[in-house]
């Protein structure tokens, strides 16, 4: 399944949780290099999902961003399908 179908799945997903405003972060020339694919605050708690299709990697920079975001008390995680954000909410709201 390509990349950006996994997105739209998972934006779907995320739009039928209440207390939570999702979107898609896009890259380019006017983004911040490394961000999450997904951006999300759900009930009051900062998440950010980086997208990857089953084979796909992250970038040392994907990774360090992903870090930064941990280390300042918001949830960053590689997820490869909704079932992956279903089982981190679950654990997590």
């Amino acid at each position: 399944m390509k990349e950006s179908i996994i997105v739209k799945n998972i934006l779907k997903y995320l739009k039928t949780l209440p207390e939570c405003f999702a979107w898609k972060e896009h890259g380019g020339l006017y983004g911040t290099a490394g961000i999450p694919d997904i951006i999300a605050c759900i009930d009051g708690k900062f998440y950010g999902f980086e997208v990857k299709t089953e084979r796909g990697k992250t970038t040392a920079l994907q990774e360090a961003t992903i870090g930064k975001i941990n280390a300042a008390g918001g949830m960053a995680v590689v997820v490869r399908s909704v079932e992956d954000v279903k089982k981190i909410l679950e654990v997590e709201l």
